[in-house]
């Protein structure tokens, strides 16, 4: 696995990785104008078109955009008033009309105490830094989603091979028996038995290319298709790269995107106490005018300056609110590293008996079973053995070459899996 970078909203970029090693074989591109079709898709191929067009990933665009706009209107300062008031009109006696009244024209706003806009600020900027993190993790989980149903769709397209081989020796098994047939050395309902293996394997044959054409749909939805642009899929399912100790791995874990939102998450609370407590601070609303007497002509200037009273006791609960919240972040992420280093120590643990499974099966196993049924299959040719023991040779057979996919499918699972969690590729 390796890491591509992307154009972040400030100086963390969205970190994104690439499973490389034997599933990247180069790109196969069919020579006809544009639109070009992929001739056989590879997961580097399938990780661009995702990161380039999946709808999932384009939400964080819109979600920076309003944690940018609430930044700049946490910027703005008081706004100020304009207020006109007119006194003493329109009553009775000397009051009556507008003889004697009193016109106000004045401005006011507030004043900002306790440093409440730098602890806006503070919060806002925060919230960007947390989105960026979370964006990095979301991208991540998505990418190992996608690489799980690429390893899934690579094993059945195997199994498919496997399953071809299996109908070539059910029809080879079928063609002996016939022949074995007519020389009146077996019964007919031998036959009969080979003719339904024969059709067995094509029905399994037959379900695999449909599950196939099923998981390309799912594939191409990562990245917002409905129809598949390329007929095959690219890389070896045996290619592992190389291992690491569990220790390193889970030092990567702790500083991974998503315990960095949890750090982020930590530095949101912080801000949200500093603005608790700034809340404290009263802020003083001044206003400034004019004020014209109509019944003499004169103007005098107003002045006026007011501030709450107890505004300190009455925050008090915000502040402790805000100071319970951050305390159960610090236990929020404890746990989540407890549950990290268990999936992480399981992967690991099955990574590793998978690895040796697929090679203990590959360098003894299979070669011993397919030399038992070579030996079996002459021994039935020459009438030693019966066709049940040719039957049970070649399904032992392939029942290990299946057993063998699916160790090597749950080894690659469990790698894609180790890199999510620790954010960093094993084939460096």
């Amino acid at each position: 696995m390796r890491f591509i970078t992307l154009i972040g909203c400030r100086k963390i970029c969205v970190i994104v990785f690439i499973v490389a090693g034997g599933l990247l074989p180069p790109v196969g591109y069919a020579s006809t104008n544009a639109p070009k079709t992929l001739v056989q898709l590879t997961l580097k191929d399938a990780i661009a078109q995702t990161l380039a067009q999946n709808p999932q990933l384009y939400q964080y665009r819109f979600a920076n955009d309003a944690l940018k706009a609430q930044k700049q209107t946490g910027a703005l300062r008081p706004a100020m008033e304009l207020e006109l008031e007119v006194e003493n009109f329109a009553g009775s006696g000397a009051f009556k009309g507008l003889d004697n009244s009193e016109v106000t024209l004045s401005l006011s706003s507030v004043i900002e105490m306790g440093g409440k806009r730098k602890a806006r600020m503070s919060l806002v900027d925060a919230r960007i830094h947390q989105a960026e993190w979370e964006q990095q993790a979301s991208t991540l989980d998505l990418l190992g989603e996608l690489t799980v149903s690429y390893i899934e769709s690579l094993a059945t397209q195997v199994n498919i091979q496997l399953a071809e081989e299996s109908l070539a020796l059910s029809q080879s098994l079928l063609k002996t028996v016939k022949t074995r047939s007519n020389k009146g050395a077996t019964p007919e309902a031998e036959v009969m038995r080979a003719q339904a293996a024969v059709a067995r394997s094509e029905i399994r044959l037959a379900a695999l290319v449909e599950r196939l054409e099923r998981q390309k749909i799912q594939l191409a939805r990562f990245w917002g298709d409905t129809t598949p642009a390329f007929s095959s899929l690219g890389g070896s399912l045996f290619a592992f790269g190389a291992s690491q100790e569990f220790d390193q791995l889970y030092a990567r874990v702790k500083t991974s995107p998503a315990i960095q939102v949890f750090a982020s998450e930590a530095r949101i609370k912080d801000a949200e106490v500093t603005l608790a407590r700034a809340g404290r601070r009263s802020d003083l609303t001044w206003r400034a005018g004019i004020r014209r007497f109509e019944e003499t002509g004169d103007s005098a200037f107003t002045a006026g300056l007011s501030i709450p009273l107890f505004s300190k006791k009455r925050n008090s609960g915000e502040v402790k609110a805000a100071l319970a919240n951050r305390n159960a972040v610090d236990y929020a992420r404890q746990d989540l590293l407890l549950r990290l280093h268990a999936q992480l120590f399981e992967a690991y643990s099955l990574r590793r008996q998978s690895i040796a499974a697929v090679n203990k099966t590959e360098s003894e196993i299979i070669p011993a079973l397919e030399n038992a049924l070579k030996l079996t299959r002459k021994a039935y040719e020459n009438g030693r053995y019966r066709y049940l023991d040719l039957i049970a040779a070649q399904e032992e057979l392939l029942a290990t070459k299946q057993a063998h996919i699916d160790a090597a499918s749950t080894a690659l699972i469990s790698q894609a899996l180790i890199e999510n969690l620790s954010s960093e590729s094993l084939n460096q």
